[in-house]
């Protein structure tokens, strides 16, 4: 099980988290009746919890999974902002090159879960590019902690942080320390992630980012692994299929189908930031691409079996590792 080899290195990991933060707001309850008002359920509040959303729940599945996470974004000064600093701090991750915003809110998606099915969800956001000036102390603040890193997670969920200029300085700055840099895409940028070293798109992402059609089997996909590829001139890419796994695209028509490890799926939510990290971790760690991938897909199998925005830790993610090579 070389696999756990790699997981075992984590905690000797520090990971550069840059992209868009946010809070995952839910409000757990139950529905007994239906609303006179409108045909709506009514939701009993039970309880309201707060966690890390975005590029946030990235570097909190670094820490989960032992490694040490530097986080670069940008926040409001506000009340939101100031939730998800002490939940950073409670998380243990360093918070010191977070930059401030006085003109923008903190983004907040609030999910409304009664008797563990989704009813609603409330996203509070602005969705457009910072001012120069805050785009400056982003890349400054990459720049500082570039050098001390042993990989780079691009977390890019199209609410502004990464900017043309963010993404072009990150990846030359990654391939100059030659470490690698990993992105999880946003559509509209999807051309623009070229000669990292990987990125982990799902199957929709891949489709719309690409603008392909007609991708029915999964020859087809793996095809389009392949325009990706060739198009980013990346190391490699990772399409994750949801419960048919994940397919791993390396150069020279080298095409990996990895079936998926979920043994139940209650809620994707936040599976492809596990993906990522721990994939990163395991390219940190000095895994070859397909080890790498083999670990994020035994991570994801972990964290869909969970309600909310979850995590998995070292020790779920060891004993998954090692109770299925005992089958």
């Amino acid at each position: 099980m070389n696999l756990l080899k790699f997981v075992s290195s984590f905690k000797k990991q520090t990971i550069l988290v840059v992209g868009d933060t946010m809070v995952d707001k839910f409000i757990w309850g139950k529905v007994k009746r239906i609303s006179p008002e409108a045909p709506v359920p009514i939701v009993e509040v039970a309880r309201e919890t707060e966690t890390l959303g975005g590029a946030a729940n990235v570097a909190n599945n670094i820490t989960s999974l032992g490694g040490k996470a530097f986080i670069v974004s940008a926040i409001g000064e506000d009340i939101v902002g100031r939730s998800l600093i002490e939940i950073f701090k409670e998380k243990g991750i360093n918070i010191d090159y977070l930059v401030y915003d006085s003109q923008r809110p903190t983004i907040i998606k609030t999910r409304i879960i009664a008797t563990n099915q989704q009813v609603v969800r409330i996203d509070k956001e602005v969705k457009k590019l910072f001012e120069r000036h805050i785009e400056s102390k982003i890349v400054a603040n990459i720049e500082k902690l570039i050098s001390t890193v042993d990989a780079v997670i691009i977390s890019d969920y199209g609410k502004g942080v990464v900017s043309p200029m963010v993404l072009k300085k990150t990846i030359l700055l990654a391939r100059k320390y030659e470490i690698p840099v990993t992105v999880d895409p946003k559509i509209y940028n999807f051309r623009k992630y070229k000669k990292i070293t990987t990125m982990t798109p799902n199957e929709e992402e891949a489709i719309k980012g690409m603008n392909a059609k007609n991708i029915e089997t999964t020859e087809d996909i793996a095809t389009l692994g392949k325009k990706i590829l060739k198009t980013l001139d990346s190391d490699a890419v990772l399409i994750t299929r949801g419960e048919k796994g994940m397919i791993l695209i390396e150069p020279n028509n080298k095409i990996t189908n990895i079936p998926t490890r979920a043994k139940e799926v209650y809620d994707v939510t936040g599976a492809g930031d596990t993906v990522i990290s721990a994939m990163t971790l395991a390219l940190a760690a000095k895994a070859d691409l397909l080890n790498a991938a083999e670990v994020a897909n035994f991570a994801a199998g972990i964290v869909v079996g969970k309600l909310g925005t979850a995590t998995t830790s070292l020790q779920e993610l060891a004993k998954a590792i090692t109770d299925f090579y005992k089958e």
